[in-house]
């Protein structure tokens, strides 16, 4: 090794090590700082800058030295560098390994020979990168919040740097060359040796198998290790481990006492000179598969009404038994358990529907006493609309709000479970992914479709540094999520779901309309007591069969029961038997049934007989038979009833609970009110008070050009009070406005009027603050100058005694 060494010693000039890589002199008039480069950029860069990096634009920074602090503040630096893409990430960590003032060549070199010019010149437009081709140089925020790139340890130089004059002047020995007794320049021979690839090479030509597997390790990250006394003196007589064999030669360098880094020339030149291992420079394509677009939007219309259809029968479930609101917040697992076995649904649907239900104010909690779970007033008059408009509610809500269904049932960071309509599964980005992953959809030829994994791939390369654990997950849950919801099917967006993504909601409407069946207004009667809805009913219809029978199965055809039951339930909200007749006499095809006709009549001659009030509750009964019967029913004793006449019974439990019983024991009780009269229960009587809706966010919609370049202008405006050289009224130069006698200065306004010229004023507001204002003199009369503030970019009153100092500005010298 040391032979080696000292042969490259003789052989002429040092190799070119890692590092300053350009050979050509760093170009003349080059910036020497951002905001001297901003000052070189002409006004539609600058109008990209604050276009593409929004919050540098408000509010309007004063000049230039404003824009460029505000464009490096830490903050702004991690905003900009979160929306890069994934080849521009890699271009601008190579950027941060090279030190400043490198070229455009030696970044490609690193980057294993890909083309970064489409990445600098979007650098350079964000303001991250300054200076031409020759000359790059990454702000000083880059630096920071990029840290160590790519896995790469930090500059031999400065790991070197906690090494004391005598374990430098050791280590120089150690390779074999001459110990300067300068600490700088032992620390630049020993860089120069192991950023050098033949060197290094030479180095490592005797070194056995398990320092090479030890670099090997180190060499794509991380580059750090833990080694007790890693600090101690360390000589290559002496070293007796790899680590020891490494440290002895500056291959390693010790940060502190039990850390131990691979410095980043060595690693690069390990690396094969390049920083990253795979560079990543086009958008992966999507994995697709062939699909017919027919199919894809009748299976998503499909879907659509099935959503609509189970979200209507989820809200008249719950009007009618509404899920208490967990003290939390959210619904417990019981009521969830039975309301999706009621509708024949997963867990994750039912999740989804509620939350989309809530997110459309369909749903909200309520309740005289206990707060439980309601439909709200909104839900009638959505309930009304055709199936396609109300598609469009909730489609729109969902796309819009800012809770993850797909969190429901995971834990929070302190263990707890998530509950569906808990308050802990809003996420504020939740709308911008389910966009981006929809729009990666409509990026798709109608008759492709793709997968999660295909699409959570390609936002990984559109965004890598806010590719969380997160927004990866809810790629899946968005695009399941939109198929049950009936925006797509099969990994594709049905047209209808592309036009309300484009936010055409109307015409969305109008597309789906056109899929669905014509719902229809009638029903087949059989003699079994069903009823058959050869299709979708429409929602009158529909509303009045829920409530005089039970679905007992869907498909094509949705069969409908009577019973008991639901005919008593047709007739507690009010109605008699013969519109209950009249109702099925309607809309059947065929004529009503014999049993159906006998049931109805019979439920109606026992409906009403026993009547429930409040004592806690009692039943009055003109058939004292009916009374003795009840009463001695061993199914009662927990309303302990006692006879209070021949036909009233005392009850003590409330009137609900009366009720309820009664009914399993087979009557058919009414509730009757305090004047005697039966109580109707409607099953829209019991309804939530509509929330208040925050309108969702919209998009950020891009500024228009004109606004933009008024802010230019206000910026340059500013820059030029700050740096342009001015006349004072005798001629000499002057760095401020000068203190001018008010004749002067009134001089100097009327001139201007006349010439067009611009001034620069010094102006003392009504509450004493001092300021200077660029303007243009329009009029001067009564004491005032009207005159366009370019600070402000507007025209402006000022008063001519409260303007300190007056000066002409020199155009040339700017």
């Amino acid at each position: 090794m040391e032979r080696h060494v000292r042969s490259w010693r003789t052989a002429g000039p040092a190799p070119r090590t890692v590092g300053r890589m350009s050979d050509g002199p760093v170009p003349e008039g080059a910036p020497r700082s951002l905001t001297e480069d901003l000052r070189t950029r002409d006004d539609a860069v600058l109008l990209a800058l604050i276009r593409d990096r929004p919050d540098l634009r408000t509010p309007v920074p004063a000049d230039l030295a404003a824009l460029a602090a505000r464009a490096t503040s830490r903050p702004s630096t991690q905003r900009a560098l979160d929306h890069l893409d994934q080849l521009t990430l890699q271009v601008v960590d190579v950027l941060v390994a090279l030190p400043d003032h490198s070229s455009a060549r030696d970044v490609r070199a690193l980057l294993g020979g890909a083309d970064p010019a489409t990445a600098l010149d979007r650098l350079r437009t964000l303001a991250l990168v300054y200076g031409p081709d020759e000359d790059l140089t990454v702000t000083r925020s880059v630096r920071d919040i990029v840290g160590e790139p790519a896995g790469l340890g930090p500059p031999a130089e400065q790991a070197l740097r906690g090494y004391g004059p005598a374990r430098l002047s050791r280590l120089v020995a150690d390779l074999g060359l001459s110990p300067s007794g300068d600490p700088i320049e032992d620390v630049r021979r020993v860089v120069q040796v192991v950023g050098d690839a033949a060197s290094l090479r030479g180095l490592l030509a005797d070194a056995d198998a398990a320092v090479h597997q030890l670099l090997a390790t180190l060499t794509w990250g991380p580059p750090t290790g833990r080694v007790d006394r890693a600090d101690r003196e360390v000589t290559v007589a002496g070293a007796a481990t790899p680590v020891e064999w490494l440290l002895a030669r500056g291959l390693l360098v010790a940060r502190d006492a039990s850390t131990v880094a691979l410095p980043r020339e060595v690693a690069l030149v390990l690396r094969g000179g390049r920083v990253h291992r795979d560079v990543q420079a086009e958008l992966p394509a999507h994995v697709s598969t062939p699909v017919d677009p027919s199919r894809t939007d009748h299976a998503a219309a499909g879907a659509a009404a099935t959503a609509v259809r189970l979200v209507d029968d989820l809200l008249e479930l719950w009007a009618s038994d509404p899920p208490k609101a967990l003290r939390a917040g959210g619904i417990g697992v019981r009521d969830r358990a039975r309301t999706a076995a009621a509708l024949e649904v997963s867990d994750d649907d039912l999740t989804l529907l509620v939350e989309t239900a809530q997110a459309a104010g369909l749903l909200a909690t309520g309740g005289d006493l206990d707060e439980v779970w309601l439909p709200t007033t909104t839900y009638d008059a959505w309930r009304d609309q055709d199936v396609a408009h109300r598609w469009q509610v909730l489609a729109g809500a969902w796309l819009s709000t800012v809770r993850v269904p797909g969190l429901a049932g995971g834990r929070d960071d302190r263990g707890r479970v998530l509950a569906p309509l808990g308050p802990d599964l809003a996420r504020s980005l939740a709308p911008q992914v389910r966009g981006e992953v929809l729009r990666e959809l409509a990026d798709l030829p109608r008759d492709r479709a793709t997968t999660a994994a295909s699409v959570a791939d390609r936002l990984r390369w559109r965004a890598p540094r806010l590719a969380g654990r997160l927004r990866q997950g809810m790629v899946g849950w968005v695009m399941r999520e939109a198929e049950v919801l009936g925006l797509g099917a099969g990994g594709a967006l049905a047209g209808h779901g592309r036009q309300l993504l484009a936010g055409s909601r109307d015409e969305a409407v109008t597309a789906l309309h056109a899929l669905l069946p014509e719902p229809l207004d009638h029903i087949l009667l059989q003699a079994d007591l069903t009823a058959v809805a050869p299709g979708p009913l429409t929602s009158e219809l529909a509303h009045r069969l829920g409530v005089l029978a039970d679905v007992e199965s869907r498909g094509g055809a949705t069969v409908y029961r009577f019973s008991d039951a639901s005919v008593r339930r047709a007739l507690d909200v009010g109605w008699s038997a013969a519109e209950v007749l009249a109702v099925l006499g309607e809309h059947s095809r065929t004529p009503v049934p014999q049993p159906l006709a006998y049931l109805v009549t019979d439920v109606s001659r026992r409906h009403g007989r026993v009547r429930a009030g409040v004592a806690s509750a009692y039943l009055r009964c003109d058939d004292e038979a009916t009374l003795t019967e009840i009463l001695a029913d061993k199914r009662v004793a927990g309303l302990r009833l006692r006879r209070l006449a021949p036909t009233v019974l005392a009850a003590q439990a409330p009137i609900d609970t009366v009720l309820q019983r009664l009914r399993e024991m087979g009557h058919a009780p009414a509730a009757e009110g305090p004047d005697g009269d039966v109580v109707v229960r409607r099953p829209d009587a019991r309804r939530a008070s509509a929330p208040r809706r925050p309108s969702p966010a919209p998009a950020a919609a891009p500024l228009p050009d004109v606004v933009l370049h008024a802010a230019v202008r206000a910026i340059r405006a500013g820059d030029r009070a700050r740096t342009a050289v001015k006349r004072s009224p005798d001629g000499a130069s002057t760095v401020g406005p000068p203190s001018s006698p008010t004749v002067d200065v009134l001089a100097l306004l009327s001139e201007a009027v006349v010439t067009g010229e611009t001034l620069w004023i010094g102006y003392v507001d009504a509450h004493g603050q001092a300021s200077q204002r660029l303007i243009e003199p329009v009029v001067v009369q009564g004491g005032f100058v009207e005159a366009f503030d370019h600070l402000r970019q507007a025209v402006r009153t000022f008063s001519v005694h409260r303007i300190t100092g007056a000066a002409a500005v020199d155009e040339t010298a700017s």
